[in-house]
C-alpha cells in the first residue's frame, strides 16, 4: 500500500463494519474478545496506526487549521481563502489565515507562529524566493500540510500539491482566440521564469505550434497597472497583434483600460481572455472572457482534502489538479 492505512482498509481486511473497528479502538466492552482480536490482527497485517490525537479532535468536533497565502489582495487568493475558510467552518474547524505578500521570511514566521500555536494542518499558497525555512519547519513539526494554486521549489515536492490545470486553460484560451480570427496573439503578464507563468504559458505555444504561429511574450507583474503598459506597447511597438491571453484577470482588466484609453475597439479590432474568472471579470466593460478555474470550488475541495487527511489519514495524492473551462464573454466575442 502506497499511502498510509485508513479505518476502511481495516474494516475491508478484517472482515467487519467501519463503526465496528471505531469501537475497538475506543475500547468499547460491546465489541467481542473474537472480533476485537480480528481487527488488531487486520490492523497489524497492513501497518495501520491509530493517530488518538486527531480521533479526540473527531469527537471534540474542534480543530484549527492554518492557511498561508502568499497575497490576499489578489480576489484569486481571497476568493480561494474565504472558499476553504467557510467549508472548514461548516465542519467545526477554525481557521487562522496570514498573508505573507510574497515574502518568504514573513512566510517563514507565520509558518512557525502556527505550529507553535498548535494548527492540526496547514495549507499553503507559498511565496516566491527562498522558502525552504517554512517548508522544512512544517517538515520536522509532522503535521499534515499541502501546498496550493503554485508551487515555487522542487524541494517543496515532499508535500502534497493541488492547482487548477493551467496548462489546459491556456490551450483552450489560445484556440478560442485562434477560432476568432486572430492572426496574432500576444502572451501577456507573468514573471519569467517562475513555474506558473510557464504553465500558463506552455497551452498557448502549444496552441499556436499547431497552426505555425509564433509567440509573443509580454512577461511583467500580473497588474492591472502591467497590463495597461501592455496596451501602449502593443499598440505602439506590434501593431499586427490582435488579440491577448493574459497572465490572469488583473492583467487582462488593466489591458482592457488602456485599450479604452487608446480607444481600441475591443472584441472585435482587438481581443483580450483573462485567467482565473475573478467576480469582477463578468462585470468589467465589456466584459470579459476569462479561463474558469472554480476557485470557490476548489477552495471546498482542498478543505475536504485536509480533513480526510486529518480525520482518516488518507494521504492526497502528490499532484491533483482540477478541471478548467473557458467563460467566453464580450472582450473575446463580437456581440456578446
Amino acid at each position: 500500500m502506497d499511502r498510509r492505512p485508513t479505518i476502511k482498509d481495516v474494516a475491508k481486511e478484517a472482515g467487519v463494519s467501519k463503526s465496528t473497528v471505531s469501537l475497538v479502538l475506543q475500547r468499547s466492552p460491546l465489541v467481542k474478545e473474537k472480533t476485537r482480536q480480528q481487527v488488531r490482527e487486520a490492523m497489524a497485517r497492513i501497518g495501520y496506526v491509530y493517530n488518538r490525537a486527531a480521533a479526540q479532535m473527531r469527537t471534540a468536533n474542534v480543530g484549527l487549521i492554518g492557511l498561508v497565502i502568499n497575497d490576499l489582495r489578489n480576489p484569486f487568493f481571497t476568493e480561494f481563502a474565504t472558499s476553504l475558510q467557510m467549508a472548514l467552518a461548516g465542519r467545526g474547524y477554525a481557521t487562522v489565515v496570514a498573508n505573507t505578500d510574497e515574502d518568504p521570511g514573513i512566510q517563514a514566521q507565520v509558518v512557525g507562529a502556527m505550529i507553535e500555536h498548535g494548527v492540526s494542518g496547514l495549507i499553503v499558497s507559498p511565496a516566491y524566493g527562498e522558502v525552504s525555512d517554512a517548508f522544512d519547519t512544517i517538515e520536522r513539526a509532522g503535521i499534515p500540510a499541502m501546498q496550493v494554486l503554485r508551487k515555487v521549489d522542487a524541494r517543496t515536492d515532499r508535500f502534497p500539491f493541488a492547482a487548477p490545470d493551467y496548462l489546459e486553460g491556456s490551450r483552450i484560451a489560445t484556440q478560442h482566440l485562434l477560432k476568432q480570427g486572430a492572426q496574432r496573439i500576444a502572451f501577456v503578464g507573468g514573471l519569467e521564469g517562475r513555474d506558473v507563468t510557464r504553465e500558463r504559458m506552455v497551452g498557448y505555444i502549444e496552441a499556436l505550434d499547431a497552426v505555425s504561429m509564433q509567440p509573443l511574450l509580454l512577461t511583467g507583474k500580473a497588474s492591472r497597472s502591467f497590463g495597461r503598459e501592455a496596451a501602449m506597447r502593443l499598440a505602439s511597438e506590434y501593431s499586427d497583434c490582435d488579440a491577448a491571453l493574459c497572465f490572469n484577470d488583473l492583467v487582462a482588466l488593466g489591458l482592457l483600460a488602456g485599450c479604452h484609453e487608446l480607444q481600441r475597439s475591443i472584441g472585435s479590432d482587438f481581443r483580450v481572455v483573462g485567467f482565473d474568472d475573478i467576480e469582477e471579470a463578468s462585470h468589467s466593460w465589456p466584459s470579459l472572457t476569462s479561463v474558469h478555474c472554480d476557485v470557490a470550488g476548489f477552495g471546498q475541495g482542498v478543505a475536504q482534502t485536509m480533513l480526510t487527511w486529518l480525520e482518516d489519514g488518507s494521504i492526497p495524492e502528490k499532484t491533483h489538479r482540477t478541471a478548467v473551462a473557458l467563460r467566453v464573454r464580450g472582450s473575446s466575442a463580437d456581440g456578446d
